[in-house]
């Protein structure tokens, strides 16, 4: 994954209770920054977190390149790859500088607020997307 597939970053500093004993990032806190990730490229489509779509996490992908350490200054991209009728995909990355730390494909699902219940992607989502993105998502039906 290259840096430059991404329109979104968010920075992230590596705090030290992120670290295991080999001073490294612990491996369940990628999918932590990519869920930051996730909140910090919806707050940039103009949504206010009372006015967000919701969405239940369906999948939840994440491969490691190399190590971040304590106090290392992250670029976490986000942006979205496709978007269906009920779901999207987001792909993720971790960086430092240039390097490719971690990368991911997280799989969410559109659900009626305060529920589970699943429902079809709101036009207004699917079109901030789609503006956002420099590369448009892949439209899967």
């Amino acid at each position: 994954m290259e840096i430059q597939n991404f329109t979104f970053f968010h920075p992230l500093r590596v705090r030290w209770n992120e670290c295991d004993a080999h001073g490294i990032v612990f491996n369940v806190n990628y999918p932590l920054y990519f869920d930051i990730g996730i909140w910090e490229y919806t707050r940039r489509l103009g949504y206010a977190k009372d006015a967000a779509p919701e969405f239940v996490t369906a999948r939840l992908e994440c491969d490691f390149r190399g190590s971040a350490q304590f106090d290392d200054e992250l670029e976490i991209g986000a942006r979205c790859a496709r978007i269906g009728r009920k779901s999207c995909a987001f792909a993720f990355a971790a960086f430092r500088g240039e390097e490719l730390l971690a990368e991911g494909l997280n799989i969410y699902v559109a659900v009626k607020r305060g529920t589970t219940e699943t429902m079809a992607l709101e036009t207004e989502y699917i079109e901030r997307v789609t503006a956002f993105e420099k590369t448009p998502p892949e439209r899967a039906q």
